[in-house]
């Protein structure tokens, strides 16, 4: 008696985004911060990987790494920021659910990469302070690749699965997201039936990839500082480097769980939790290119290099 019963329920394929709408009138004056957050973050990762390919000098794997970081971050404000503002400014607030996973895609694959790269640059420490006589064997196009790809393919796999549950989840009741873009559980909430799997799977992506990648990234430092501490030589140069990368690791990685354990806290208000996830996917793009630009010394001249000249 019960299949036919679930054979006619329809499922909503149109979704609404409703973040800061109780703000009514004043809505339109959170485009500025998101404005400041898009030229901002455009502005300093496209300067940083302009110089890092126009300059030989910072084509070794360590600035090409950063660059990459730069063109991931970049993507996530280039693909979401305008949609927000079209939102807030337009109440362009529709968005059909192959639309919304396309987003939904996009915006936790980007998260995954962010992770991935910073794994490689741990590694790429550790071979270049650990291993310096075999650091450009271990660093090679192929044997990077060898590496590179199954963590990549990891990523996709976890994303592509989550993004397929989510599909399949029945929207009978409400078709109104709490949110400005389509993060993975402020859709999957809105489902009538059960998200256990959606929720287990999500947790289980977040294990599998941010901490699995986190637990190797320490590790990673962890030789390194012990291998710098032991051996008694100068390091500065290297340990500064290590420093840098730990900031950004440390940035990245709270935004990320934080972001994550928003949705998993039923005491925090719905505003402060929407507040909280944008800026968590929006900030780490602004800060890492300008953590980079400021404490790694060659790229910090290429760029002051760069202005001066353009001022000129």
């Amino acid at each position: 008696m019960m299949e036919p019963l679930k054979e006619n329920i329809s499922s909503h394929q149109y979704f609404i985004f409703s973040g800061f709408s109780e703000l009514g009138a004043l809505k339109s004056f959170i485009s500025i911060p998101f404005l400041i957050l898009f030229f901002v973050s455009l502005f300093a990762n496209s300067l940083l990987i302009y110089v890092v390919i126009s300059q030989r000098s910072l084509h070794s794997p360590m600035y090409i790494l950063i660059a990459c970081m730069s063109f991931v971050d970049m993507c996530l404000p280039l693909i979401l920021i305008p949609n927000l503002l079209l939102n807030i400014l337009f109440n362009a607030s529709g968005i059909s659910l192959s639309g919304c996973l396309v987003q939904m895609f996009f915006v936790h694959f980007s998260g995954t990469c962010q992770s991935t790269l910073l794994l490689w640059m741990a590694l790429d420490r550790y071979f270049a302070i650990c291993r310096p006589l075999s650091y450009h064997d271990h660093m090679s196009l192929p044997r990077f690749l060898r590496f590179v790809i199954p963590l990549l393919v990891r990523d996709a796999v976890m994303i592509v699965t989550v993004v397929i549950l989510a599909g399949k989840v029945l929207y009978c009741f409400r078709n109104v997201i709490n949110h400005c873009v389509c993060e993975h559980m402020a859709l999957v909430e809105l489902g009538c039936g059960s998200t256990a799997i959606n929720s287990l799977v999500g947790l289980l992506a977040v294990f599998l990839v941010t901490v699995f990648d986190f637990l190797c990234i320490t590790a990673s430092y962890i030789i390194i500082f012990r291998s710098v501490l032991r051996s008694g030589k100068s390091s500065a140069k290297a340990v500064h480097t290590c420093v840098t990368h730990i900031i950004v690791i440390v940035i990245s990685l709270t935004f990320a769980l934080t972001a994550f354990l928003s949705y998993r806290m039923n005491s925090l208000p719905s505003a402060g939790r929407l507040s909280v996830s944008i800026l968590c996917l929006f900030l780490p793009s602004c800060f890492n290119p300008i953590i980079y630009g400021i404490r790694t010394t060659e790229i910090r001249k290429h760029i002051w290099r760069t202005l001066s000249s353009r001022r000129l």
